[in-house]
């Protein structure tokens, strides 16, 4: 049973093998997650308790198999590991209408954040020990980029 819950958990963390792109590994991460919140935004009611409830189980397996595979490998933040990636990209996205406009705009911010670590991000990131530090400085910046994006279409929208 371990050894099934170990590749289990390997699987989920590599964000289904996209964690093992020789480069970008992020990134491909961070595309899966763009089916992945397709399917729930289609399959499930868009409320704000579901949405709420969908980000908290993305992100407690995510955590899971991040802490199960940083044990495995011994390692802390590693490249493979991209689940962080994907609930991040669900912190990002799960607010809004999944329309060209709102993927492309959340994708790059998401990304943006993920890369350039500012503030407590980065302060997540540096000091947070073993999968707290690896799985939640992607869920900060996921929130840091949704309040980005509803920010702009507030100003956006038509009065």
């Amino acid at each position: 049973m371990n050894k099934l819950c170990d590749k289990c958990a390997v699987f989920l963390a590599t964000g289904f093998g996209s964690g093992l792109a020789p480069k970008a590994p992020g990134t491909f991460g961070s595309m899966v997650a763009i089916p992945l919140l397709w399917a729930s935004k289609s399959l499930i009611p868009d409320t704000l308790v579901t949405n709420i409830l969908i980000l908290i189980a993305v992100s407690a397996a995510g955590f899971w198999a991040t802490h199960r595979t940083e044990t495995l490998w011994g390692t802390h933040d590693d490249s493979r590991i991209v689940v962080d990636e994907i609930a991040g990209m669900f912190a990002t996205l799960i607010w809004f209408p999944l329309t060209l406009e709102t993927v492309i705009a959340g994708f790059v911010l998401f990304r943006i954040f993920d890369i350039w670590k500012p503030g407590p991000i980065g302060h997540i990131d540096e000091n947070w020990h073993g999968a707290w530090g690896t799985f939640f400085d992607d869920v900060l910046a996921g929130a840091v980029s949704a309040a980005i994006l509803a920010g702009y279409f507030a100003m956006t929208a038509a009065p």
